[in-house]
């Protein structure tokens, strides 16, 4: 398409013209951000098509991944450099008087994904195109993704998130190859040459509309597909009440995660799950019976990959194509169903682990209801026969009981694997939380630790440290990143230890600007950058890093000759709308950084920082500038983090509990280059007799900061905080946060002693890079593509 700088230029101004229907000195950043993203999707056409005819042609089994969540964060750069032609686009743009990076911030977020779920979802789809793997995406479009987020006053507040107000230049819209997708109704038996029939009638169905986003491959002409299906009335109902039909019908596609409190929720959010599943695999099954004659050898050339319990559903509405449309019977049906699908396990967490009233759910999806009833009364007489009388283990493990239906049970049953994310979560999984499954089905259990994609979260968000290493150690760490241990052999290096300093304060820099841009405050780049930004919930124990906020606020103004190296704390989170706890905590933290950062007596030392609406692209500035990532989740909860693995391949070190893959990280770095503290897994699992309010009166650092939550100390909010001094308090501190709290204060003196000494800490930091080359995602998706999903590359 264009193949120099001068050419790019040509090809640029003209196509604006065209699009904008105005001179190129007349346009906006807007319509320069436009004309460069149609080129770019254009330029990578040419490979797109070609992929997918190279699938079609090789007929080899392919991946669909199906999520309810894909953070992509910006593709704009992300895709040039893939493409690799940033630095032809970068310079010929300079010549125009254009800077790259100021288009880039034209570029919305896309709104598809909430943390640590969807961005392991986006980072896959990375690692699979860039590793010429097929595989592919399914998701939903969502209109407004789930909410911005504006901090007023210390509380959070949830505005629509407009990301599609400009449209999206990376995506195609193929109303062609929509999809019907059924609701309500009744289920009516027929026979028919010796067999029973079901039809679905009297239904309410909507369209799913498909519009697909090119998935560039770092560097090797492989593009795959992210289909993302948008809700729309269907063409071929009539409907009593259409604006409510059509309102109905576009709400399922408009929110991720819509507030499930009340049945009206409940029945969106089932619907949403359903939606994903029948549209994605009504359109995987259509593109496979152009090329095949029947459905027996599906699970020979396609794979389907459910990430988490959401899209749970593709088992039965798999069996419904293979019977109702296939004309299987239900065992050769059920063989092909649970060799085709296998599962990802992301919690712990048994409230996280969702379950639908069956008031809800056989109304709304009447034949999937039919199909769980008989592979729940199938495996309920199976385990009968293993374990006669034993009703207990039955109602325990049953995929129906106490009029609820249990998806995470029905994954379990219904796929081939079952994977947890890192090594920990997997042991805890199968020894605990799934372990009566786990005794009947052990072949199906694996451990997949995550990984992140080193392109967008070292070469795209920090270059000059990409540049460093590629110095020192030469390119091929790009493609290969268990290179990066390489590095080790320059930590005696005063040169580039050195340079690695510059390039951590050149970063602490420019996120000190953006900092005083977008909230007002000055931080000193000096200070040692302690930052923690995840979802904000109970068991990641944003809680416990606030309460040692105030005891050292509490610590300095007692006593102004106290030594402790000056810390600026950054938090960025979002928390769930109907999650009242957790907002409590933010307007907690937003309290204590008024209060910290207006004291002149403190504020030299101590600084306090809430980033609002924490998302992919503010992260790629928050990584490359932190010297401090909390990890800091009570010991078993966290399933995995993947946050602390794209702290450390920038050079941040890890405070944190032995949870999670934090475990593995000091297995690669070794404990001396990891801050750990806190009960361990095993101890929190077996820990009896805990009593908080001990703690509240024999610790007197811990009275005083949990009093000061009620007592006054923030003028009038006495009663704000009272929620948060009952969970320590009257509801026994369910997460440890009191007991970790005197190991966590006695490891954050270490870390500023450590930071004091800066050749020690340079070391540590460079340790940390070195070892994070197996936490890429390329590593993992090459052990899922190997020993699940069983697809190999197809290069070109």
């Amino acid at each position: 398409m264009f193949s120099n700088k001068e050419d790019f230029k040509k090809q640029f101004l003209k196509r604006l013209e065209m699009m904008c229907g105005k001179s190129f000195a007349e346009s906006s950043k807007d319509d320069q951000f436009d004309t460069l993203g149609h080129m770019i999707r254009e330029y990578a056409s040419k490979d797109w098509i070609e992929t997918n005819e190279l699938y079609r042609s090789k007929d080899e089994r392919q991946v669909y991944y199906l999520s309810i969540e894909f953070l992509l964060g910006r593709l704009l750069r992300h895709n040039l450099m893939n493409l690799g032609i940033e630095r032809i686009v970068e310079e010929g743009l300079n010549d125009l008087g254009i800077d790259l990076n100021e288009i880039e911030e034209v570029e919305s977020d896309a709104g598809l994904g909430n943390g640590g779920l969807g961005r392991l979802a986006a980072c896959f789809l990375d690692s699979i195109a860039s590793l010429g793997l097929p595989g592919h995406g399914c998701g939903i479009r969502y209109k407004h993704g789930l909410f911005e987020q504006k901090i007023i006053e210390g509380y959070q507040v949830e505005l629509p998130e407009l990301w599609l107000r400009h449209g999206q230049v990376w995506e195609v819209r193929k109303a062609d190859l929509a999809i019907e997708v059924p609701f309500w109704g009744n289920i009516e038996s027929i026979e028919e040459n010796g067999r029973l029939i079901f039809r679905h009638s009297d239904t309410e169905s909507i369209t799913a509309v498909p519009y697909d986003v090119p998935v560039v491959g770092y560097n090797n002409k492989t593009v795959n597909t992210l289909r993302l299906w948008s809700s729309e009335p269907s063409p071929f109902l009539v409907h009593k009440d259409i604006l409510k039909y059509k309102r109905e019908t576009e709400s399922v596609s408009e929110f991720l995660y819509p507030d499930d409190t009340h049945d009206e929720g409940k029945i969106l959010r089932l619907k949403q799950q359903y939606f994903l599943v029948c549209a994605s695999i009504g359109s995987i099954v259509r593109s496979y019976l152009k090329s095949h004659d029947s459905l027996r050898d599906f699970h020979r050339h396609v794979s389907l990959h459910i990430n988490d319990t959401h899209p749970v559903l593709a088992i039965p509405e798999l069996m419904r194509i293979l019977m109702d449309v296939g004309g299987l019977g239900w065992e050769e049906a059920w063989e092909i169903t649970t060799n085709t699908i296998s599962y990802t396990n992301h919690t712990t967490l048994s409230e996280a682990l969702e379950k639908w009233p069956i008031q809800i759910f056989q109304p709304l999806l009447p034949r999937i209801y039919m199909i769980v009833n008989e592979i729940n009364e199938r495996f309920c007489q199976q385990l009968w026969q293993g374990y006669p009388g034993d009703w207990n283990r039955i109602e325990r493990m049953a995929i129906i009981a106490h009029d609820q239906v249990k998806m995470a049970h029905l994954a379990l049953v219904g796929s081939h694997s079952v994977n947890g994310v890192a090594s920990l979560h997997t042991e805890i999984l199968k020894n605990r939380e799934m372990n009566d499954f786990y005794q009947i089905f052990p072949q199906k259990f694996n451990n997949k630790t995550n990984g992140i994609t080193h392109r967008r979260w070292l070469l795209k968000s920090n270059p000059e440290l990409a540049n460093l290493i590629s110095d020192a150690i030469g390119p091929s760490w790009i493609k290969q990143p268990a290179k990066l241990s390489q590095l080790r052999d320059f930590q005696d290096d005063s040169t580039f230890l050195k340079r690695l300093n510059d390039i951590k304060q050149h970063n602490k820099q420019k996120l000190v600007n953006r900092i005083y841009e977008q909230i007002g405050i000055r931080i000193d780049p000096s200070s040692i950058f302690d930052v923690q930004v995840k979802r904000l919930h109970a068991y990641k124990r944003q809680l416990l890093n606030v309460l040692h906020i105030m005891h050292i606020y509490n610590r300095i103004k007692e006593d102004p000759q106290f030594l402790f190296y000056p810390r600026t704390f950054i938090f960025g989170a979002k928390a769930s709308p109907g999650y009242y706890y957790a907002k409590k905590i933010i307007k907690l933290i937003n309290t204590v950084a008024d209060k910290v950062n207006n004291d002149p007596t403190v504020n030299e030392k101590l600084k306090v920082v809430f980033l609002e609406n924490y998302r992919v692209s503010l992260a790629e500035e928050i990584f490359p500038a932190a010297d401090v990532s909390e990890q800091i989740s009570t010991a078993s909860k966290e399933a995995s983090g993947t946050g602390n693995m794209k702290f450390m391949m920038n050079g941040a070190l890890t405070v944190g509990t032995l949870d999670g893959a934090n475990v593995e990280i000091k297995d690669l770095v070794g404990e001396e280059n990891i801050f750990l503290f806190g009960l361990t897994a095993k101890e929190v699992l077996h820990y009896s007799g805990y009593r908080s309010i001990e703690y509240f009166h024999y610790d007197k650092r811990i009275r005083r900061v949990v009093e000061q939550l009620v007592n006054g100390f923030f003028a009038n909010e006495e009663d704000e905080f009272e929620a948060i001094y009952d969970s320590l308090l009257m509801q026994n501190d369910q997460y440890f946060v009191l007991r970790d709290f005197d190991s966590y204060v006695n490891i954050q003196k270490e870390v500023g002693n450590t930071y004091k000494n800066r050749d020690r800490w340079l070391k540590m930091s460079l340790m940390n890079i070195a070892g994070a080359g197996y936490f890429s995602s390329d590593r993992t998706v090459k052990e899922y593509a190997n020993e699940i999903w069983k697809i190999d590359s197809v290069g070109r």
